[in-house]
């Protein structure tokens, strides 16, 4: 079977980890800071703060810009849970917005009719390696003075406009989840240029120190243990090769393949796609249902995965959040996407497979 994800680590991931615990110094200490000073340098924002998870990054950020109960926070419905849950943990209230039925990203069009007087943010998904619209999005922000959070869980090294993600917003969030473009094993990153909003989130994410043992406000255990960054460390170096390889894999994908009905996935202009995932949808044209179709793939040896099969305004947690037929396109895509293998570790035997099992499964 081939499978949907697959980590890249090796013998210099392992050495970094088993220098790390030689040290004795297993918690957040140097290695925690050179990761983040690398970061920042990658990404090309001012400040990066890291953090025990991608989720935990979005709730420092929207505790740090300042979002609590009775505040309102756009998201998009078609996306990870935790893009609204971590509105949810502050108390404040996510409000749904769709998405573009081409890219799948928070679709700017549909931002002015969700806007209320309790609105203070909004953020936005580079859904599965796709920047999401950054400029129209930005501009309304800045027009309303709304907190513009860039949702960048799986988009490192993706760009809009020849910059890199996560540092064209207030703030940006990653997360180094296993199956990520790259990982710490689990972990997570804030970039922005906002030196308050670093300082903030910095104390936030530990304990809400300024000092140690001088606490001034409440604040989480978010911390990234040094075994963590220095795996991080290393996985950074070798994330161009690990995108590059991504986007030759998904190129020829979409070159081959050619089942009726299977759309693969678009990339917007002006930006620079890194394929967290290569998304196809199947179309109501396709002879087969989505599951189906799934179903056929992994009789021949091909992983699929579904993300995401329930728009996040559709689960039971949020369910009556909003109005009937809200989110059209989101609702149609969690009936639509499936996700092929994209990773570094496919080859060319195994993209000839995937293709074969593709273009054949409707015959």
């Amino acid at each position: 079977m081939i499978p949907i994800a697959r980590p890249l680590l090796g013998d210099e991931e392992a050495e970094a980890a088993s220098r790390v615990i030689r040290s004795g110094m297993l918690a957040s200490g140097p290695e925690v800071a050179a990761f983040e000073k690398e970061f920042s340098g990658f990404v090309g924002a001012r400040h990066a703060i890291a953090v025990s998870n991608g989720t935990t990054a979005l709730h420092a950020v929207l505790i740090g810009g300042g979002i609590g109960p009775g505040d309102e926070v756009i998201v998009p419905s078609f996306t990870f849970i935790a893009t609204a849950t971590s509105v949810s943990m502050c108390g404040a209230t996510p409000v749904f917005a769709d998405v573009r039925p081409d890219l799948f990203t928070l679709d700017p069009e549909t931002l002015p009719g969700l806007v209320t007087p309790r609105t203070k943010a909004v953020i936005g998904v580079h859904l599965f390696g796709q920047p999401f619209d950054i400029d129209p999005i930005r501009e309304f922000c800045q027009a309303r003075d709304l907190l513009l959070v860039e949702d960048a869980a799986q988009a490192h090294g993706a760009a809009y406009q020849g910059r890199q993600v996560g540092a064209q917003g207030d703030a940006g969030c990653f997360s180094f989840y296993p199956t990520k473009n790259m990982t710490t094993g689990e972990g997570g990153m804030v970039t922005t240029d906002d030196d308050a909003l670093a300082g903030r989130v910095r104390r936030l994410v530990n304990h809400g120190q300024t000092e140690k043992y001088l606490h001034t406000e409440l604040g989480f255990n978010y911390r990234m243990t040094d075994i963590g960054a220095a795996i991080g460390r290393v996985q950074l170096r070798r994330l161009p090769e690990f995108n590059r390889r991504r986007q030759e894999n998904a190129a020829y994908l979409s070159a081959h393949l050619n089942a009726p009905g299977i759309v693969p996935p678009a990339t917007g202009d002006d930006r620079t796609h890194i394929y967290h995932q290569y998304v196809v949808t199947v179309g109501d044209d396709c002879p087969l249902s989505r599951d189906v179709f799934a179903a056929r793939l992994r009789e021949a040896g091909v992983g699929t995965a579904v993300h995401y099969p329930i728009p996040v305004h559709e689960q039971p947690l949020y369910r009556g959040a909003a109005p009937p037929g809200a989110c059209p396109e989101a609702v149609r895509l969690a009936r639509q996407v499936l996700s092929l293998p994209v990773h570094p570790s496919v080859g060319l035997r195994e993209l000839e497979e995937i293709v074969e099992a593709v273009n054949g499964a409707t015959r």
